[in-house]
């Protein structure tokens, strides 16, 4: 069945993006397959990382089929879109059958973007990784693509006013080489390789970013490592 709403909303937000001219400078892309099932996993930073994402797959022509809270699809707005795109929702107390629509999608040759981290990083910094993007990829036999997002907590964040009206906002985006995943393998040793190449990725987004904060007020999207004034991550989030 063709999609009919995903493409239109594509293009309606590179219409905004456009007109808030956002400097995007996305990086991999090439990596993004080109046909079969993959599971894109990705650094979670600010409420729109799935758009951008989900660009970052444009170039392939592919389309994202992202995991998201239930609540969402329950919003008498957000919800309509969501199914019509047919992202999947996730019921966090009973996520058996999320998974099972996810593995599906994966088979049937889909991309489906998973954010491991669960809820937004505060300290913008990686937190621990859940497992289940690894087990979906190996369920579904179909290789893992690592994803980061930079500069899209500027725009709207946990604990933060939405900025949409903000113009010239640099947004970075790094893509990897699709990791092949052994179904011998443990899920928490392929979560570990997953999260240190993420790692890698945002590191390398953070070097690239053209922005610096104007002043100690405009510090709080960089992390307190990088001199910033976001809020260290706790030493229990570490792997």
């Amino acid at each position: 069945m063709a999609d009919l709403v995903y493409p239109p909303v594509i293009a309606t937000a590179r219409t905004l993006f456009k007109a808030l001219d956002l400097r995007f400078d996305i990086g991999g892309s090439e990596h993004v397959p080109r046909r079969g099932g993959a599971v894109l996993v990705s650094n979670h930073i600010g409420y729109l990382d799935f758009v951008f994402a989900g660009i970052a797959a444009r170039p392939a022509k592919r389309l994202v089929r992202f995991m998201a809270k239930e609540s969402v699809f329950r919003h008498r707005v957000s919800g309509p879109l969501m199914r019509a795109m047919k992202h999947i929702p996730v019921d966090r107390a009973q996520g058996e059958e999320a998974f099972g629509q996810a593995v599906t999608a994966l088979r049937s040759g889909e991309i489906v973007g998973v954010f491991p981290e669960a809820t937004i990083s505060p300290s913008f910094t990686l937190k621990k990784f859940k497992s289940g993007a690894a087990r979906m990829a190996q369920q579904a036999g179909v290789p893992m693509l690592p994803v980061a997002l930079w500069g899209t907590q500027r725009l709207w964040t946990k604990g933060r006013k939405r900025e949409l009206r903000r113009n010239h906002v640099p947004i970075t985006i790094r893509v990897g080489e699709p990791m092949a995943v052994d179904p011998e393998e443990s899920a928490v040793s392929v979560t570990e390789r997953l999260r240190g190449r993420v790692q890698e990725l945002l590191e390398a987004a953070q070097r690239a970013y053209p922005a610096k904060p104007k002043g100690p007020e405009d510090s709080w999207w960089l992390p307190a490592h990088l001199g910033g004034s976001a809020p260290a991550a706790p030493v229990a989030q570490k792997p």
